[in-house]
């Protein structure tokens, strides 16, 4: 008999036996939380076999703390079909930008690990590194409010390692079972398609607010970490907990950081809105502009390293397990010791035979480092090979320059789509009993050693206890930040809850902000006029109230010591001071900064000494949200035209409002007034400057990058 289906089911299958369970919602792990199951109205969850799935929060593993085993079919099924749902752009970290350049080691670390690009000092190892946003298309804007990845390609004389991080220490989901509903719930939604590159709506925050331990991460993402000014401005982070291995096969547990030498800069929201308007492509743009003017970016790479005994304390001690990825371990428990440095100072030739087709892969490790039994980080062991083969058209991806190691490489694996190159002569198989040439054969002195790590206990999908702490260390990001900080935090869940059309979703999610801190809370709540506060939401532990503020959270607390690699943005007009132009370019060059002129006209302008200068952007094309700093520096008869232009009042109102340093002339002050900026209004980041001197006064105010102090 035909059967018709349901919209958004599948034709071809029959219709499954009713299963009954006993009713709506019951607890599916130690932590606590809670999920719908099948019953009265909802249908079974099954495999693509027709299996019905007893736990889809949990992967198979041996043991609570155990590693994920091979056999879990389910796990295997849904990362499969996840991996596979987009041909050919990437399926998350679609929009990236790459560029080349070097890891340069500090001192040998031989004590630590065996890992080659450790091995000496001053050892140059060369490296790929790209940086995307998570959520949205391939056809995207730079400045969404998103994680931002950093992921590193060593091309190492032992083989390639790869470092697939982000610029977030932490993140959503404990087990990558749930990685495929993470993405779908944050993707656009699938019945309209948008929004794009946004979380902003009914999906994410139903699937956020039914999740607690994703609270923590959702901190993170609503502070100015997910919308940071470029990417040469961030951290990076390995997010999860690995082994160094050293030659005697003593391991040590480590978590890997990029620290900026440029420090910490985020924009604000915003401005944030506005860059998208302005320039989509602004970090692509900023990142190749650095590189060709010299400016390379650097980053310091951090170990943070302890053993199997500190991480079963700090269980006890903290409540935090090394395992779980929605936690870090604090700098001021374990510091950051700094071993080496990353410089990018080579562009692509080629933007889609390098950054698109580039491979990433969380198993491609060297000897010396291994994993940890971390249930997101072995779902992505699991994953990503199977990623890069579908997107890349098949297993020889790593044939392609970009992906291909550097070292010699040799091994039997023969033919299949694009094969650039094939096992020579007769042998194409281990063991043989041939000769020498063409024939490989393993090398158990120098090959890859799993750490030998005792394994035991039942094949169990639960999560273990020791992962069920969801709040205080949200808790603690929270305090760790500056009054400005908390209250932009406070404004990202405001804006983001009141585009989530579903009320009950945006009380949920401000009950698991009751179990952060109560004040965040209540401002959220008053901000979306709730009728009411909710009751914190349940906890499978309380949060913990002696955790500490840490300094290392904060973006503000972590600031540039200089203004070297920002842009200051400069209004001119024809008649332009000479002496005060000629002083600007003199800080700005002298600090390491840049500067651009912005006009009414691009053919730029004529100073007061008859001087030429080529305007960088026409002033409807040079927005101030581009440049850390500006300066307004028009004529007496240049600022009574300006007044008369929308996008120069925009480019006055817009800086200010964003809490920018700006400098100005005396002829700058009807601008400033026509743009809301009465004599009032000029606090302590606003300079005046009447000779040429003063610009190194307001490039050395520029070093605090904005000036908080500001009214709104």
């Amino acid at each position: 008999m035909a059967v018709n289906p349901k919209p958004g089911s599948t034709p071809a299958r029959p219709p499954m036996t009713d299963r009954t369970f006993a009713e709506d919602t019951v607890p599916s792990a130690p932590g606590g939380e809670t999920h719908q199951m099948a019953g009265k109205g909802h249908e079974t969850l099954t495999t693509a076999q027709g299996v019905a799935v007893a736990d889809d929060q949990n992967s198979l593993k041996v043991g609570p703390r155990g590693p994920v085993t091979l056999e879990d079919f389910a796990l295997r099924e849904k990362i499969f079909h996840f991996d596979h749902e987009r041909i050919p752009e990437r399926v998350v970290h679609a929009r990236g930008y790459g560029a080349r350049g070097y890891f340069e080691n500090y001192e040998p670390l031989k004590d630590l690990t065996a890992a080659d690009p450790f091995s000496e000092k001053g050892l140059k190892t060369p490296v790929f590194v790209r940086f995307s946003t998570v959520a949205g298309n391939k056809g995207s804007a730079d400045v969404a409010r998103d994680v931002r990845g950093f992921a590193v390609k060593f091309y190492t004389r032992a083989g390639n390692w790869d470092l697939v991080g982000n610029n977030i220490p932490v993140f959503f989901i404990q087990d990558a079972v749930k990685f495929p509903d993470l993405i779908h719930a944050a993707k656009p939604e699938p019945d309209r398609a948008f929004p794009q590159a946004q979380t902003a709506h009914d999906n994410f925050w139903d699937f956020m607010s039914l999740m607690p331990e994703a609270t923590h991460m959702a901190l993170w993402i609503m502070s100015d970490r997910a919308i940071p000014r470029s990417f040469r401005f961030m951290e990076g982070f390995g997010v999860h907990t690995f082994r160094l291995v050293n030659a005697a096969g003593e391991s040590t547990l480590v978590k890997f950081h990029w620290k900026p030498k440029q420090g910490l800069q985020s924009v604000v929201w915003n401005e944030a809105v506005k860059l998208n308007g302005a320039d989509p492509d602004f970090h692509r743009r900023d990142l190749w502009a650095a590189i060709e003017q010299g400016d390379y970016p650097e980053w310091e790479l951090g170990l943070q390293t302890f053993t199997d005994a500190d991480a079963d304390r700090w269980i006890e001690e903290y409540g935090f397990d090394v395992l779980d990825a929605t936690k870090i371990v604090p700098e001021e428990l374990v510091p950051v010791q700094r071993v080496g440095k990353l410089v990018l100072n080579e562009r692509v030739d080629n933007f889609f035979a390098e950054t698109e087709q580039v491979a990433f892969c969380t198993q491609n490790v060297v000897p010396g480092i291994d994993f940890t039994n971390d249930p997101l980080l072995q779902g992505r062991n699991f994953s990503y090979l199977d990623t890069q083969t579908k997107r890349l058209g098949g297993p020889n991806f790593t044939h392609i320059p970009v992906n291909a190691p550097k070292c010699p490489f040799h091994n039997f694996q023969q033919d299949g789509h694009m094969a650039m190159h094939n096992p020579v002569g007769r042998v194409n198989y281990e063991p043989n009993s041939w000769g020498p040439d063409h024939n490989p054969k393993e090398n158990p002195k120098e090959g890859y050693q799993s750490v030998p790590v005792k394994e035991s206990g039942a094949k169990v999908r639960v999560r273990s206890e020791t992962f069920a702490d969801h709040y205080s260390q949200a808790r603690q990001f929270y305090i760790s930040q500056t009054p400005e900080e908390q209250t932009h935090i406070a404004d990202a869940f405001t804006f983001e809850l009141s585009k989530v059309e579903t009320p009950t979703i945006r009380k949920r999610m401000v009950s698991h902000l009751m179990n952060v801190d109560e004040t965040l809370a209540k401002t959220v709540a008053k901000q979306l006029r709730l009728e009411e506060m909710p009751a914190p939401a349940d906890a499978a532990r309380p949060t913990r109230m002696d955790l500490k503020p840490s300094d290392a959270l904060s973006i503000l607390k972590n600031g540039p010591n200089s203004f070297k690699g920002r842009k200051v943005g400069a209004l001119v007009t024809d008649g332009v001071d000479a002496d005060l132009l000629a002083g600007l370019m003199k800080a700005c060059k002298a600090e390491g900064a840049m500067l651009d002129l912005i006009a009414p006209h691009i053919g730029g302008v004529t100073d007061s000494a008859g001087k030429h200068h080529d305007a960088d952007e026409k002033i409807d094309g040079g927005p101030s949200v581009l440049y850390d700093a500006v300066a307004l520096l028009p004529s007496m008869d240049g600022a009574v035209e300006l007044k008369t232009m929308p996008p120069a009042r925009d480019f006055v109102a817009d800086a200010f409002a964003h809490k920018k340093f700006i400098a100005y002339t005396k002829a700058a002050v009807p601008l400033l007034g026509k743009a809301g900026v009465v004599p009032d209004d000029l606090d302590a980041g606003c300079i005046e400057m009447k000779a040429a001197g003063d610009a190194d006064a307001f490039v050395k105010q520029c070093r605090a990058l904005r000036f908080w102090d500001r009214k709104a």
